[in-house]
């Protein structure tokens, strides 16, 4: 090979003195040029792996790439002419970054904000089902997709025999029991087994809606390479995500061109099927969505939001009528699927009845899909009588995730249906076979359950989206109101009515859950909320419905409280107080070469992340949270291998784990000690990994550090404001001598996902603005001092 090693007094146990020589190895090649011995040291010191210590590593191998250098042109003032050459280069170090990241939950505990509240995670490792492939004997509906396109599927799904399923468990199941919280791993040990059970199914619901933020916020994983591994791991089933409309998978609108770029960039990346729908059924915000994924070549489910009831007259405007012309709208913008979505489980089995039977009366050749959840417990019900009125596909969930708020058990329906004319093509005992998989799954997830006991009928008074309902319930405990879940529930059905009875579902959902939490927190009635409009410092969320960022509801904005929550204020970066129509038209479009440079100068080299296109798509959905995932990846690395219960709690002394980073390279890690907190509050850890000593240094957050204690804002001064809420300063918008009037933007504050911008109720000058941006707050603290005028 032409290599020489001899190594340096450099190893562990190495006595350091005075004329300590720092020498680690020496490399010498020989070849039978310059070039092809810089190349083989180049290789050579590629190859080798120093942790620990501080080398010259990076230095040496930009010598040997630098073509002055090789070719001999050099002399002492080589290295002050190539500055170049010290650029350090961050190498993965993906095993260190992986023990940092296991030594702080082992001394801090799991992160708080993955709201692992609950009991620890079960100690019994799941068990991947040996389910046997069968040879098949018909067209998969994947591969009628792939050869023939969205139509010629859409065919297929109306001439199919029997009753189609969607498999929920990979995404609204789990959004809906366990805070979206299930972790890709977890779905990628059992894809294969699941590949082969669900052979016949319509499809598998796995990405977008909550799952697409949730998986960098919280879980610390990229969602796009969630797609590509799963669609990798199950080639032949139709996978399905949930898109909304304009706001892609965010809350908010975007530019059209990014929408277009997402639906292209998913259909690229592996998703087949796309569920449209638009928060408040906006015909308008709905028709970007459907041209989106007709251009990406997707299939387009579009999608009704069901709320009232319709075997009701007099249950409020979302009559029979209203969902008919709905339907014959979405099918003159050219969908290839109708999908029914009962976000909340409001709908009845004569309601289902009613409607599928209704539609399917008006379009013979229209493949129809209901989604329904079963927090009243009638979810099997109504998807049985959905299907028996005409409808082609149910949404189930395995047992282990249905129920509840999720989605009606697969079993039931696998097993009621069996032998009939809506036989689902899905064997019982290879679903349940699965099923055993998930039932031990979940109890990895023990720390996320919310605590249901049982369906609640109370739905049909709330209407709070099943995919809601957990997440809520942790929010509010986040935010003081522990205990108070009886109250949120009942101020969201007055926080639906305020709002104008709208659809519910992301993003109008949040604009409801926050609205209700706003007015327990604050102690506010129905009444006293439209009395004290003007005055108030609404959520963020509110006050951008009312300026119309969802789009306009089918009913209208409710007056006068449109006009106190806006107060006038100019939407930023127009002249507008409200959006009249689509908001994206009046968007300009996004410069997304622009953006993936300033990501590569942001990201690049020093963060260890080279930008792809997916990359600009999550900064455009979400800018923050991307942001703050890739710090986190550049501190701990990829953490979507590590199995959940260490993720979640660590490991213990004595323990031994093995961690895949990537096909055949494979980490065993054993921790041997944990130490105590030095007077820096520094907690040595000691990892063996693969059979080599390592250290873990990691800071003790309860070592040190006062507890600050705020003020609280005086009752009955106007110019004494507080935070309305418990959450983290963002930004402050004022500073000390600014003049103020009625109204005006002082500071922003975040919790749980819900931004509220804190409003003056008075004139005047600011006389002290008492935080900063990242400052924790509890209600009532004091945030600025007004000196009314």
């Amino acid at each position: 090979m032409g290599i020489r090693i001899d190594d340096g007094p450099g190893f562990p146990g190495a006595k350091i003195v005075p004329h300590y020589d720092s020498l680690l190895v020496k490399i010498t090649a020989k070849a039978r040029t310059r070039r092809e011995t810089a190349a083989k040291l180049t290789r050579a010191l590629k190859e080798f792996r120093v942790r620990g210590v501080t080398t010259n590593k990076a230095f040496l191998l930009h010598v040997l790439q630098n073509d002055e250098f090789l070719d001999g042109y050099v002399d002492t003032g080589f290295i002050a002419a190539h500055p170049e050459l010290l650029t350090p280069i961050m190498e993965k170090d993906r095993a260190q970054k992986l023990l940092q990241y296991i030594g702080n939950v082992i001394v801090n505990g799991t992160p708080k904000a993955l709201g692992a509240a609950g009991p620890l995670p079960s100690s019994v490792d799941p068990i991947i089902p040996d389910i046997k492939p069968v040879a098949k004997t018909k067209k998969s509906l994947k591969n009628i997709l792939d050869m023939d396109g969205p139509e010629a599927f859409a065919k297929a799904v109306r001439q199919n025999a029997g009753l189609l399923i969607t498999d929920t468990t990979w995404r609204d199941a789990h959004q809906s029991l366990l805070a979206t919280r299930l972790r890709t791993i977890d779905m990628l040990n059992v894809a294969e087994p699941t590949s082969i059970a669900l052979r016949n199914a319509y499809s598998l619901e796995c990405w977008g809606g909550a799952t697409f933020d949730v998986s960098m916020r919280f879980l610390r994983e990229d969602p796009w390479d969630r797609l590509a591994a799963l669609r990798e791991a199950v080639p032949d089933i139709p996978l399905q995500m949930l898109l909304r409309g304009a706001n892609a998978v965010g809350y908010t609108s975007y530019s059209d061109n990014v929408v277009f770029e997402f639906c292209r960039l998913a259909k690229d990346t592996g998703m087949d099927v796309f569920r449209v729908f638009d928060s408040l059924n906006y015909l308008e915000n709905l028709k970007l969505g459907i041209d989106a994924v007709g251009q990406a070549g997707g299939v387009i489910e579009g999608v009704v939001c069901y709320t009232g009831d319709v075997s009701d007259p007099n249950k409020g405007m979302y009559t029979l009528e209203y969902y008919l012309e709905f339907v014959r709208q979405l099918v003159d913008e050219g969908i290839h699927v109708l999908a029914i979505k009962d976000m909340a489980g409001l709908l009845k089995p004569e309601s289902a009845k009613m409607l599928v039977s209704a539609i399917r009366a008006e379009h013979f050749d229209l493949p129809i899909h209901v989604h329904t959840h079963d927090t009243a417990g009638t979810g099997v019900s109504s998807m049985l009588a959905a299907a028996h009125a005409g409808a082609d596909v149910v949404d189930a969930a395995t047992d282990a995730l249905s129920g509840l708020t999720s989605q009606p058990s697969l079993g039931a329906l696998v097993a009621s249906t069996a032998g009939t004319d809506l036989d689902t093509g899905i064997a019982l005992e290879e679903a349940s076979a699965l099923n055993e998989y998930w039932e031990e799954c979940r109890g990895l997830y023990a720390p996320f359950e919310s605590g249901q006991k049982s369906g609640s009928a109370d739905v049909y008074i709330h209407e709070m989206p099943g995919g809601q309902y957990t997440n809520l319930l942790y929010q509010s405990t986040q935010l003081g109101l522990t205990g108070q879940w009886s109250q949120v529930k009942k101020a969201y059905a007055s926080a639906n009515r305020l709002l104008g009875d709208i659809i519910k579902v992301t993003p109008s959902s949040k604009v409801t859950g926050d609205l209700a939490q706003f007015m327990v927190a604050n102690n506010l009635t129905e009444q006293e909320v439209i009395d004290k409009g003007d005055t108030l410092s609404f959520p963020k969320s509110v006050v951008e419905y009312f300026q119309g960022y969802l789009g306009i509801p089918p009913f209208g904005f409710p007056e006068p409280l449109r006009t106190h929550v806006t107060k006038g204020q100019l939407i930023e970066g127009t002249t507008l107080t409200c959006f009249e129509g689509r908001p994206g038209a009046d968007l300009p479009p996004m410069d997304l070469s622009l953006t993936k440079q300033v990501l590569e100068e942001k990201w690049g080299l020093a963060g260890q992340h080279q930008i792809r296109d997916v990359d600009v798509m999550s900064y455009a959905m979400y800018p923050a949270v991307f942001d703050d995932y890739l710090e986190h990846a550049r501190q701990h690395g990829n953490l979507a291998y590590l199995d959940t219960r260490t993720f979640l709690t660590g490991m213990k002394v004595g323990e031994e784990l093995s961690v895949n980073i990537e096909e055949g390279k494979q980490l065993i890690i054993k921790l041997i000690s944990v130490g105590e907190p030095n007077a820096d509050g520094i907690v040595n850890i000691q990892f063996e990994v693969n059979g080599q000593p390592r250290m873990a240094h990691i800071k003790d957050k309860t070592v040190g550090g006062d507890v600050q204690s705020r003020p609280k804002a005086l009752k009955g001064v106007q110019g004494s404001i507080g935070a309305p809420m418990p959450g983290v300063v963002l930004e402050t918008k004022v500073s000390k001598g600014d003049t103020i009037e009625i109204g005006d933007s002082l500071l922003v504050l975040s919790a749980m996902k819900m931004e509220t911008v804190v409003s003056s109720p008075v004139k005047g000058i600011v006389n002290k603005v008492i935080v900063t941006a990242g400052d924790q707050v509890d209600a009532g603290d004091l945030v600025v001092e007004v000196e009314e005028n």
